[in-house]
């Protein structure tokens, strides 16, 4: 039952159905948030065990022989570096341990990239009219990093395979654009795996600008939920082989993997780049936290213990994503309202709306109690030119109330759409 195919008199009848249906799920009031990708308390509490690995009888020495409770060690614990290495599946001796937010490293390398400029180039906030690339549906918060450091932000098509290359590697031409965003594995939002070509083709990039940087943010790395366990290919390492060993920063860390508000981070560059960003952290910090260092390195111990914590995650998410996809299928397959992705990994899905019924959809499912993530976040400046994407968070929500909160969205969709219609029908 396409709706385009639907009198006027079936398309109001359906919309009567739509809303019979819809008060079903808010009769009684629904409170429901799927805004953030926020790990629920069930998740956290699969980490709960690493705050009993330090107490006061603890030897709280590194391999090195640090002695974690003091100054120094700004690299980060070896036995931490080797953890997040391995995670990247880069090198040890390209890693540095940070806090517990990648975030802020990206923050920090942009911020130093403004006011010291990167390996001695131009501080960016000397040039006129700089640029960032911003594949889009993607992040807000990368986003909200370049626009609050006045870069024009710059959209770039996502395919179902990664970036438009084309686009990515036509603006790199202008010595005016500085760098891109990127998320490879489960991409925020969308949830698409950059394709090997799509990374080799990012290796071999040859911008205009020196000082052009890729912020690969490998958040999901190894956050897998379904049979497609793949790794992608380091584009550290491919870049080192293609003659461009600068050209990346790669970021990780435990945020979802252990506690938000408590895990490591990671940022792993050539040895010219890690000379360059120690210059400035020097400025920062006289030593990072290396007990919460020693913590994580001890309670995972290894590859091997982070992928065994990951299958503990992947038992909560993937009945969450099936849920949803689920309810998706069976509310709007056949109608012509609405598309989604359905990725195997990750802490997000894409969903799009017909054109032009994005923010009326959200601002219904507000007005009945569900919560998403405002329609056109995901674009630079908030602003969807189609306006028709829409962000889904799954993982807080318990599996029935995720369920209850997307034929809630489907519904509001069908019931915006076919406004649409009856208002261009009438026209």
């Amino acid at each position: 039952m396409n709706y385009t195919e639907l009198s006027p008199a079936a398309l109001k009848a359906e919309r009567a159905a739509c809303e019979k249906k819809l008060h079903t799920y808010t009769e009684r009031g629904v409170a429901l948030d799927l805004t953030r990708g926020k790990p629920a308390p069930e998740q956290l509490a699969l980490s709960m065990g690493m705050l009993d690995v330090l107490d006061a009888k603890s030897v709280t020495d590194s391999e090195s022989g640090m002695d974690c409770r003091n100054y120094g060690g700004p690299d980060g614990i070896p036995e931490a570096r080797r953890l997040l290495g391995h995670m990247l599946g880069t090198q040890t001796a390209n890693t540095i341990v940070g806090g517990n937010s990648s975030l802020e490293l990206m923050f920090l390398l942009v911020s130093h990239g403004m006011t010291d400029g990167i390996c001695g180039a131009r501080p960016w906030s000397r040039v006129e009219h700089r640029k960032f690339l911003c594949p889009a549906p993607g992040y807000d918060r990368h986003f909200a990093i370049t626009e609050h450091f006045g870069f024009e932000l710059i959209p770039i098509a996502m395919h179902a395979d990664g970036p438009d290359m084309d686009a990515v590697e036509a603006y790199a031409a202008d010595p005016t654009v500085k760098g891109i965003w990127c998320v490879p594995k489960y991409q925020n939002p969308t949830g698409v795996i950059f394709s090997d070509a799509v990374i080799r083709r990012f290796a071999e990039l040859r911008p205009a600008a020196e000082d052009f940087r890729i912020f690969w943010d490998n958040a999901y790395c190894i956050h897998d939920f379904g049979t497609d366990t793949r790794k992608i290919p380091d584009l550290l390492t491919l870049c080192e082989a293609a003659g461009n060993p600068d050209l990346v920063y790669e970021f990780c860390s435990t945020s979802k993997i252990s506690f938000p508000g408590g895990g490591i981070s990671a940022v792993a560059a050539s040895p010219a780049n890690l000379i360059d960003i120690k210059s400035f952290l020097k400025f920062a910090t006289i030593g990072p936290d290396k007990l919460n260092q020693l913590r994580h390195a001890r309670f995972f111990k290894n590859s091997a213990g982070l992928a065994a914590q990951m299958q503990k995650h992947a038992a909560l998410l993937r009945p969450k994503f099936e849920a949803v996809y689920g309810a998706l299928h069976e509310e709007l397959d056949g109608t012509g309202v609405g598309d989604w992705t359905e990725p195997q990994g990750g802490y997000f899905l894409s969903y799009n709306t017909p054109r032009g019924c994005a923010r009326a959809v959200v601002a219904m499912c507000a007005n009945l109690g569900v919560r998403f993530t405002p329609a056109g976040a995901t674009y630079p400046y908030g602003i969807d030119p189609d306006d028709c994407n829409i962000r889904i968070a799954p993982s807080f929500a318990t599996v029935e109330d995720g369920k209850a909160a997307t034929h809630i969205l489907a519904l509001c969709t069908k019931i915006v759409y076919i406004d649409k219609l009856l208002s261009e029908e009438e026209k």
